[in-house]
């Protein structure tokens, strides 16, 4: 019953509802709770890092006399940040996607919490510019970051292959 009142609550946005479900790990309800908690409008906001800290899913800042100290992230709308979180640890398990291999990278060396936060931010920044421009999500891919970087991950694979005992030999693949 509460959820035929949410949707008929929804019914004027449902194409933006539809658009948001294209972003990793979020379903239904948490694009229910985004149009619900932010709107569809987008100019309240001055831009994306503007949303992102009134929601409460933006890296905190500590610094005095030159030097950064930790700081929790900053203080938001508790329902957003919430559904965000999730969202972020369902996109974490998306084959094949550009915020699973963020995450996971974010992960080894941040911690799991920290990272479900930065996938927060990000999706909530994907969310902004969806209901901004109309345009639909277009995922990066998982190898989006190894192609970033592709001489830092070569070096580093084949660091971590001669230090098993491997010989490795380089050379570029025929077309």
């Amino acid at each position: 019953m509460l959820d035929t009142r949410i949707d008929e609550a929804l019914e004027d946005y449902q194409e933006a509802c539809q658009r948001l479900r294209q972003i990793p790990g979020v379903s239904r309800v948490v694009a229910a709770v985004l149009v619900a908690e932010l709107g569809t409008d987008m100019s309240v906001f001055r831009s994306a890092g503007h949303a992102a800290a009134w929601a409460g899913v933006c890296p905190g800042n500590n610094e005095s006399a030159g030097k950064h100290k930790g700081a929790p992230a900053r203080r938001g709308n508790v329902h957003l940040r919430t559904a965000l979180v999730e969202a972020a640890m369902a996109a974490s398990r998306k084959k094949s996607s550009y915020l699973r291999d963020k995450f996971h990278r974010l992960r080894a060396r941040r911690g799991t919490k920290r990272a479900a936060m930065a996938i927060a931010h990000k999706i909530l920044i994907a969310a902004y510019h969806i209901l901004a421009t109309g345009r639909p999500y277009k995922d990066l891919g998982g190898t989006y970051l190894d192609g970033l970087e592709k001489r830092r991950t070569t070096r580093n694979l084949v660091r971590r292959l001669e230090r098993l005992g491997y010989e490795v030999t380089l050379g570029e693949k025929a077309a």
